[in-house]
């Protein structure tokens, strides 16, 4: 239940706090005043989507902030189920501000506006003033049937399984487009398979053999090179080694007498070892090399077909091993797309007689509802002055190919308002006023098997007077008995039969503007209504008038006020 509202700095409001009791509650007062104010501060912190024109004038930001008791039941399991629970009440704030940003908190926490959206829908639902609009759409009726036979669980799964199904379907469709051409796809894929085996490619092959045809190709050149080299190191009497090894020889012929020549006998006997151990790996190097025509050719043709092999499917010679298994993949995929399609097949009849055997359910179970709402209803418009209208919820069955996520119907809502004239569509045959007392019926019957503790009527009432709008009003009053319900009203005949009643009132002067929220006591009941009845001048018979309307009311109010209570705040 709402207990407590706080609004700052919101359209011309500056400050403002009210309190709410159970019961029916009647909020009145002339137009302008804020009365519109309240519904959309409420709507705010429910997680309606906010509009930064709404900050007030001069300000930054706006805040919006609500107190709700609760009772066991889905908003606290929702909040349970979110860690956000605090006790036994529910704090929600929503901060407006000018740079375009909104920040939403549950009992403190920040919150994304879609958690406020889905907590408010347990909490509180506000028929707004131009909600009959609403009637005349077909989606809206379905709606309002679904809501009235609590199918939102069905309708999830329903919509949950058509989606699957037609996801399923789609990807069916693909695939049998893509298997036309499997048979030409899998013999290019074949061949080329086929043809990259044949290259026996090793996976070294593409760093290795370039090398080789190097060396193969100068070995002419590196043999007579080498046999250079050796002639001046070594195999020749004039080779430097022979040379070097000359002067050792003198050298170790006058270690003797000239001590100071044996460290250049040393570096010089290294020397020559070094030299040795050069001609002996430039001999060994000349060994390896040979002439050879045969192989120098083999190894022409074998770099040519790696090489046309990477141009053709155009990939550096090296890749040619991945390219391989990329073909073979693919082609093992296609050659499984025959499996994979009667898989798909099973899978997608599966998906759809799911769905199906679920949009028959509902089928069902809304042809049931759509007959108990339409007795209901009738009751209500009735009572409203409608006495010898017919409205019917017509519920049709589908053919199968025209399935939708909200399932197989199409849901009308059908009206006679005079005898011997068939029923039509809503929209053809009823007039502005008959349509707000069957849009307030409608909502009356569908609300009593709704959950929500909060109920929020916003001027719902436009169209409506004389006797029919004493019906309303205690319509709205049996709703007060066990709801907190909230009516914004302008009509004396149901601002009378609340169980408190609010008064909106706007005070301006050069400075600023100061909203009032008062509740009424007897006495100033009876004073606002005969307001209501008589506006500016009122008599003493629109004040008797008044005080016997509030009477006969306040005589069964069974205590549900107990004080009077004072709420203002500037605006």
């Amino acid at each position: 239940m709402l207990q407590h509202i706080h609004i700052k700095d919101l359209a011309i409001v500056t400050h403002l706090e009210v309190e709410f009791r159970p019961g029916m509650t009647a909020l009145t007062g002339e137009t302008g005043a804020g009365k519109s104010i309240l519904i959309d501060a409420l709507g705010l912190v429910l997680g309606d989507r906010a509009d930064i024109g709404m900050i007030r004038s001069g300000c930054d930001r706006a805040e919006i902030s609500a107190i709700f008791t609760l009772d066991d039941g889905e908003a606290a399991a929702w909040l349970r189920e979110n860690a956000l629970d605090d006790g036994d009440q529910c704090l929600l704030r929503r901060v407006l501000t000018r740079n375009g940003g909104s920040r939403a908190f549950i009992n403190g926490s920040p919150a994304p506006i879609k958690s406020l959206q889905q907590l408010g829908e347990l909490m509180v639902d506000i028929q707004g003033q131009h909600a009959h609009q609403s009637l005349l759409r077909r989606n809206h009726q379905r709606e309002l049937l679904d809501g009235y036979a609590g199918h939102q669980a069905l309708c999830s799964k329903t919509a949950i399984l058509h989606n699957q199904w037609q996801s399923a379907e789609t990807r069916l469709i693909e695939l049998t487009a893509a298997t036309q051409d499997r048979e030409a796809r899998s013999d290019l894929l074949t061949f080329q398979v086929n043809e990259l085996n044949e290259l026996k490619l090793e996976i070294d092959e593409p760093a290795t053999l370039p090398a080789e045809h190097k060396r193969l190709t100068n070995a002419s050149e590196l043999i007579e090179s080498c046999n250079s080299m050796l002639n001046t190191l070594s195999d020749n009497d004039e080779a430097a080694l022979t040379l070097l090894n000359r002067v050792l020889s003198e050298l170790n012929s006058l270690n003797d007498s000239s001590p100071q020549l044996r460290e250049s006998h040393e570096m010089l006997e290294s020397a020559a070892i070094q030299m040795e151990e050069a001609a002996s790996s430039l001999r060994d190097f000349g060994d390896t090399l040979e002439l050879s025509p045969a192989r120098l050719n083999q190894l022409d043709q074998r770099l040519t077909e790696i090489h046309d092999m990477a141009r053709k499917y155009r990939c550096r010679p090296e890749m040619l091993p991945q390219t391989l298994e990329v073909l073979i993949d693919e082609l093992s995929q296609l050659n499984n797309s025959t499996t994979q399609l009667s898989e798909l097949e099973q899978e997608t009849a599966a998906l759809w007689d799911q769905y199906r055997e679920q949009a028959l359910i509902l089928d069902r179970s809304r042809k049931v509802a759509a007959k108990k709402l339409d007795r209901q209803v009738m009751e209500g418009i009735r009572s409203l002055g409608i006495s010898n209208g017919r409205l019917e919820m017509k519920v049709t069955t589908l053919e199968d190919d025209k399935a939708t996520a909200s399932g197989l119907n199409t849901i009308e809502l059908l009206f006679s308002a005079n005898p011997g004239q068939p029923l039509q569509p809503l929209s053809k045959v009823a007039s502005g006023g008959e349509l707000s007392r069957l849009s307030l019926a409608i909502q009356v019957a569908a609300i009593r098997c709704a959950r929500v503790p909060t109920l929020i009527f916003d001027e719902v009432d436009v169209g409506i007077g004389g006797g029919i709008a004493e019906i309303v009003g205690r319509l709205l009053r049996q709703l007060g008995e066990s709801r907190q319900v909230l009516c914004v009203t302008h009509l004396p005949q149901v601002a009378s039969l609340g169980h408190q009643h609010l008064l909106i009132r706007k005070e301006s002067n050069k400075k600023r503007t100061l909203t009032h929220i008062t509740q009424l006591n007897s006495e100033e009941r009876i004073q606002e209504v005969a307001r209501m009845l008589g506006g500016l001048d009122i008599t003493g018979q629109t004040l008797a008038h008044a005080r016997e309307m509030v009477k006969l009311k306040e005589s069964d109010e069974s205590g549900i006020i107990s004080a009077d209570t004072t709420q203002s705040g500037s605006g």
